[in-house]
């Protein structure tokens, strides 16, 4: 496999939803299996594969991460066990991962969040990109690892196959304002069943059809940011559905949270993230610009009131500093 990052673009997309796809892929020199893949990818939004992970690390993530998982509720789930559980980190940055990915998305990959289960989710449908977002924009996406069988009764994943190719619907598009809430628990009690509602009744407009995955003990579906996926019922009372999910950005992009965020300047709720793969901070970026902002949130600059702009000159230099300072 070709793992070559180009250092240009067609487009500031990933390439794989680019509207020059066809044109860049007669020109990609791929294998077979490679443009085979790419291809699916391309048309399908997800792609399932064989990560080539070794069954002892598979074990030893579902062992070693399932005692930190809560039990308090049918959603069970640790976030972040990378941190302390080493097979869990050995998932999220496995080579085969990063390698597939540095094919689709031409831009290197940073495992930033892992999130492993014991059960199946039974979420309502969604996309990644309300959660996870980036400018420029679909620069993410997450592979979700079975750490067992999965089957119809322990509450597989389902998605709609090419509804990545549909748009991105931001909470304004909704008639909402993503910073009116101020706490995680008003987040997802007020906005986010009114998104979740959102997508049903787009989902029943457009006429989606709906896939169930079940999948094989150390398969891996990646699953672009835009594609509408959840979690089926679980039929059989107490059953597991142990896996791991690791959400991917790529480098050279500012990362936000649009459930959190408005469309105006300094209302992106900006997230701070480490590469799980190697401990790198990552710094935001647009374009060739830093952001200067190193807290996860709201930009801490001041707008400074229009009347204090026009008498500058009266204002003493060691002031003025100060409000430039403030004001980005």
């Amino acid at each position: 496999m070709n793992t070559t990052i180009p250092t240009e673009y067609t487009v500031n997309l990933p390439w794989t939803e680019s509207p020059f796809f066809e044109a860049d892929f007669s020109k990609a020199n791929l294998d077979e299996a490679t443009a085979s893949q790419v291809r699916h990818f391309a048309e399908q939004g997800y792609l399932i594969f064989d990560p080539q992970i070794p069954m002892s690390v598979i074990d030893e993530a579902r062992e070693q991460a399932e005692p930190l998982i809560p039990s308090t509720h049918a959603n069970s789930r640790i976030q972040d066990a990378w941190k302390t559980v080493s097979a869990v980190q050995k998932i999220a940055a496995a080579p085969r991962i990063m390698d597939i990915l540095r094919v689709l998305y031409r831009r290197e990959p940073i495992p930033f969040q892992t999130l492993n289960f014991a059960v199946g989710t039974q979420q309502r449908t969604h996309s990644d990109s309300i959660h996870f977002n980036s400018i420029p924009q679909r620069f993410m996406c997450g592979v979700w690892v079975a750490l067992e069988d999965v089957r119809n009764d322990n509450g597989p994943l389902h998605y709609f196959p090419g509804s990545h190719k549909l748009p991105f619907y931001d909470l304004v598009d909704m008639g909402m304002k993503g910073t009116v809430a101020k706490t995680t628990e008003e987040v997802y009690g007020k906005l986010y069943p009114r998104y979740e509602d959102f997508i049903a009744a787009m989902i029943e407009a457009n006429g989606l059809k709906k896939t169930v995955l079940n999948m094989k003990k150390g398969q891996a579906l990646i699953w672009s940011a835009n594609l509408l996926h959840g979690g089926e019922p679980i039929q059989t009372p107490g059953s597991t559905r142990h896996s791991q999910v690791t959400h991917y950005y790529f480098k050279d992009c500012i990362y936000y949270t649009p459930l959190r965020s408005d469309s105006v300047p300094d209302r992106l709720y900006i997230r701070q993230i480490t590469n799980i793969a190697n401990g790198e901070v990552i710094k935001n970026k647009y374009f060739d610009e830093e952001l200067s902002q190193t807290n996860e949130g709201y930009s801490s600059r001041m707008n400074i009131p229009p009347i204090l702009l026009r008498i500058g000159g009266l204002i003493p230099a060691s002031l003025r500093a100060k409000l430039k300072k403030f004001r980005g």
